[in-house]
């Protein structure tokens, strides 16, 4: 089972609109991203994101270049402070590729848990639009394949 965790882009500030638009330079970073993946045909079963405007945006500009077996869909507990264990819980029995577009500190806490067995690892530096590729092995264990940020794409 592959596992893609995306920090959705760069947001306007609640104080400039409480919603939360993504910014002009949040949708260059996420294009950026996007059409970088493009080449690598990823395919998931499921694309979730929390029901936050900036997620939204987030997983709809994946949307275009990711082939995913359904529209994008907003999923329950994939808030900011939500409980990681819970989503933790539903994917060690999950047999599909998933890709969702959340938040920190949920992304951070749910790879650290994923990957070391503690919320408070803080292993992966997540970053506005990048996107890390978890794997499940056979053994039910949890790997960190790739990670890529618009920093780092010329």
């Amino acid at each position: 089972m592959l596992l893609y965790l995306v920090q959705h882009a760069k947001a306007a500030p609640k104080e400039i609109d409480p919603q939360r638009p993504l910014t002009e330079e949040g949708r260059q970073g996420i294009q950026k991203v996007a059409a970088f993946i493009k080449p690598l045909n990823l395919c998931v079963d499921y694309l979730w994101h929390s029901g936050k405007l900036r997620a939204v945006q987030t997983a709809e500009i994946l949307a275009e270049v990711v082939k995913a077996n359904s529209a994008p869909t907003a999923h329950d507990g994939l808030g900011p402070n939500d409980d990681v264990t819970v989503l933790k819980n539903e994917l060690a029995t999950a047999q599909h590729d998933i890709m969702i577009v959340g938040h920190l500190p949920f992304l951070s806490k749910l790879a650290s848990l994923l990957l070391t067995g503690s919320q408070s690892a803080n292993t992966v530096a997540f970053k506005n639009s990048g996107i890390v590729c978890l794997t499940r092995t056979e053994e039910n264990q949890w790997q960190l394949d790739w990670l890529v940020t618009p920093e780092v794409l010329v």
